[in-house]
């Protein structure tokens, strides 16, 4: 015991020469040895954030990412605030780590690379990562990344902070990633959409309408399904125009899909016209255009499309639809069955999970849902417990906690996370 303290002792000793030393090359490595003490190395990193030189602050940082316990948090928020680039991306990364561990690993901060005296760093296409329910982050975190979304250093740090904020569903960054979407920089505009998309906040959807005739095509995209996802009504007649307008395809399906998210009977004209286009993505949307519409009067002509339908995702659409307007038995071969039973598709899952949390907002449909839990795979059961997690109600809690005395752990833990989730979300 008394030659680990004595180690220790050498250890802080050296690390405090290193700091004092006017060689960098020392404190660098001070910086990063200090790691392997955790915790109580934060005091020691905290003063290393002012260094003069840059790769110093780097290591600190990075050092404080590993630590990564919650006297992290505060020193990291700290370094949102450094002039250089890498050091707020690496902060952003870090503070996003502690919330959602492994997040660092395939963070922006992951591709760093270095090309002579300056860094290159790639954006992932993937960016699906959300914290669960009912995690709460601290207000100075968030308050610091959309600090660095509205200002950052540079486009990229701006981006990632914008990302960061999406990750961790901060509401109160709203005005800063609304602010992002004037910087005229194609990744910052994408990443303050994509958050927006997260965080669900209707109020912003009016502020983002400018955006809809975007040039940049993967821009334009992001702002129609973002109107879509906080139901603008007031765009309807832009997304009209943009539908009529555009000649590309993807624009086209954006724009009818967009529509189908917003109930409005003036869409019906091109709901009909479409669910028997030769484009299956046209299809879709108008189908679950119809299902938003709620009409019992329209169920003989969608399922009638759904029986003829041979491509996947507009018969998950037509699926969808047929049990919004009523076909809601569960049995082998019903559309509530066929939704359930594509969660264990890897490749469908996420279409098939979207509509399942829409459906089950309907309690008599939860119910239903709920019941059949018990006889379900093991992947319906992770997933079922995820999306009652976002749509269930009180009546939810047993078969939550019933489902977290499953025999597989796996099925276990994901009920406890998705219990936890859902009794944060309830009142």
């Amino acid at each position: 015991m008394q030659c680990r303290v004595l180690i220790s002792c050498v250890l802080a000793c050296a690390c405090l020469y290193a700091q004092e030393s006017s060689d960098p090359k020392q404190r660098v490595k001070a910086a990063r040895d200090l790691a392997k003490q955790g915790s109580a190395a934060v005091p020691s990193l905290r003063p290393m954030l002012s260094d003069p030189v840059l790769d110093v602050r780097v290591e600190a940082v990075k050092s404080l990412v590993e630590i990564g316990t919650a006297y992290s948090l505060d020193p990291l928020v700290v370094a949102t605030r450094d002039n250089d680039p890498e050091v707020q991306i690496r902060a952003t990364d870090g503070l996003v780590n502690f919330y959602l561990p492994g997040y660092v690993k395939h963070g922006l901060s992951a591709s760093f690379r270095r090309a002579g005296n300056a860094m290159k760093a790639k954006f992932t296409d993937t960016n699906d990562q959300v914290i669960d329910g009912y995690v709460r982050v601290r207000p100075e975190v968030i308050e610091a990344l959309g600090k660095l979304a509205r200002g950052g250093a540079s486009m990229d740090s701006r981006a990632n902070a914008a990302r960061a904020i999406g990750v961790l569903r901060g509401q109160a960054a709203v005005p800063d990633l609304i602010e992002a979407l004037r910087s005229k920089d194609d990744q910052v505009i994408y990443e303050s959409l994509n958050a927006l998309q997260k965080i669900k906040d209707p109020s912003a959807a009016p502020r983002i309408a400018f955006l809809l005739r975007d040039l940049n095509e993967k821009v334009q995209l992001a702002a129609i399904e973002t109107t879509g996802l906080l139901r603008n009504r007031e765009a309807l007649p832009q997304l009209r125009a943009v539908f009529n307008d555009s000649r590309s395809a993807k624009v086209r399906r954006a724009a009818l899909g967009a529509m189908a998210m917003i109930p409005d009977e003036a869409s019906r004209p091109l709901y009909e016209k479409y669910l028997s286009d030769k484009d299956d993505g046209l299809r879709a949307a108008a189908a679950e255009g119809f299902a938003r519409l709620r009409n019992p009067a329209d169920l003989p002509l969608v399922e009638k499309a759904y029986t003829a339908e041979q491509k996947k995702s507009a018969q998950l659409s037509g699926a969808f639809a047929l049990v919004m307007l009523g076909k809601t038995e569960m049995k082998e071969l019903s559309p509530l069955r066929y939704l359930i039973d594509t969660l264990n598709s890897s490749s469908w899952r996420g279409v098939a999970r979207a509509f399942l949390i829409e459906i089950t907002r309907d309690a008599a449909v939860r119910g239903q849902v709920q019941q059949s839990v018990k006889g379900a795979t093991k992947q319906e059961k992770i997933e079922l417990a995820q999306i009652l997690a976002v749509s269930g109600g009180k009546d939810t809690v047993p078969y939550l906690e019933e489902l977290t005395r499953d025999g597989d752990t796996d099925v276990a833990q994901a009920a406890l996370t998705a219990s936890q989730s859902l009794k944060a979300r309830l009142p």
